[in-house]
């Protein structure tokens, strides 16, 4: 029996929902477990993993995570199908809630690979790809492109894109708004110059209604997300503000995306924080390797400068331990810590 024959995807769409995009040197493993104190629903990703690194590489190195992530989802990137069902099989042991094919990151390590963005280009390819994957995946396989790529017109290539993909089983989509400019813009650069195409992505959704498609690109607050969910899309993936703000983006999160009810509190997240980080300097790690995911926790709140640099002048010192993270909190306002 096929590994797709076995997918109960419920639990992770409705996570989808919301979910923190899969950001190079950014979601790695403490961060995850740090905005999974702030959101109990919340989709999270993993750092893009090359397809080549879990075959041939460190595979613990690049899959082990804290079980308190989930519902949490391994991006991959590759364009290779049979090795992308190799490193797939590999990633199944980690129980991972998703696995994801990236064909949207444009930079020119990507574009070298023949993977991420390029391969808006060769539809047919990704759908080979998901295709293998599926195959022998216990969880649901899903894709994050972008619109299009350099002279493409997107309204033309999206849809086929779209449908090519579809046909080969993919159900989920997570588009990021944006064209990707292979030459002459920086993998930066492509975040922020090409414009935003919002309309196009809600067409997706009219043009396919039977997907899941999540938007992706540029969304700044809560209150944004909420209303792209009323316009009709599935889901909406915020990157760069949940990661620079994280509790302004996750701490009403299950409350007011997902009707949970409750919310989560930065201070709260804190002290959840402490033992995970005690056990990682046990462990013999070092305290940035954590805290300098957690520098925009207040932002925007009173202290929260003398919070950031309270963890970033200290926190990579040798020997350095949980007496830093208590300094940082005496930075911040008294009266904002009991409210």
């Amino acid at each position: 029996m096929q590994a797709s024959e076995h997918k109960d995807t419920s639990g992770v769409t409705r996570a989808a929902r919301l979910s923190v995009a899969p950001m190079m040197d950014w979601t790695d493993r403490h961060c995850r477990f740090l905005h999974r104190q702030l959101s109990r629903h919340t989709l999270l990703y993993t750092e893009m993993v090359t397809a080549p690194a879990l075959v041939h590489g460190d595979v613990a190195r690049h899959l082990d995570y804290d079980p308190a992530e989930h519902p949490v989802a391994l991006q991959l990137g590759g364009s290779d199908p049979k090795e992308l069902a190799a490193a797939t099989q590999i990633a199944n042991d980690w129980g991972y809630d998703e696995v994801n094919l990236n064909v949207g990151c444009p930079s020119d390590r990507v574009q070298s690979g023949c993977f991420g963005a390029v391969l808006m280009k060769q539809p047919q390819l990704v759908a080979d790809c998901v295709a293998e994957m599926q195959a022998v995946c216990r969880a649901e396989v899903t894709v994050k492109c972008r619109i299009g790529v350099d002279d493409q017109d997107p309204a033309e290539v999206l849809p086929a894109f779209l449908e090519t993909v579809a046909a080969a089983g993919v159900q989920r989509f997570t588009i990021h708004a944006r064209k990707a400019w292979l030459q002459g813009l920086s993998p930066k650069e492509n975040r922020e110059i090409p414009p935003l195409d919002y309309d196009l992505v809600l067409d997706m959704k009219r043009a396919f209604p039977q997907l899941h498609i999540s938007i992706n690109g540029g969304i700044g607050s809560l209150d944004q997300a909420e209303a792209l969910l009323e316009q009709g899309l599935d889901g909406v993936m915020i990157g760069r503000a949940a990661y620079h703000a994280p509790a302004e983006i996750l701490a009403e999160a299950d409350a007011r995306v997902f009707g949970s009810g409750d919310a989560g509190d930065a201070f709260a997240a804190v002290e959840a924080m402490r033992p995970y980080i005690a056990r990682h300097l046990e462990a013999g790690g070092r305290l940035h390797s954590i805290t300098r995911h957690m520098l925009g926790l207040f932002a925007g709140r009173p202290g929260a400068r003398g919070w950031r640099r309270v963890l970033s002048e200290g926190a990579h010192r040798p020997g350095v331990g949980l007496d830093l993270l208590d300094r940082a909190l005496a930075e911040l306002n008294p009266a904002v810590r009991t409210a």
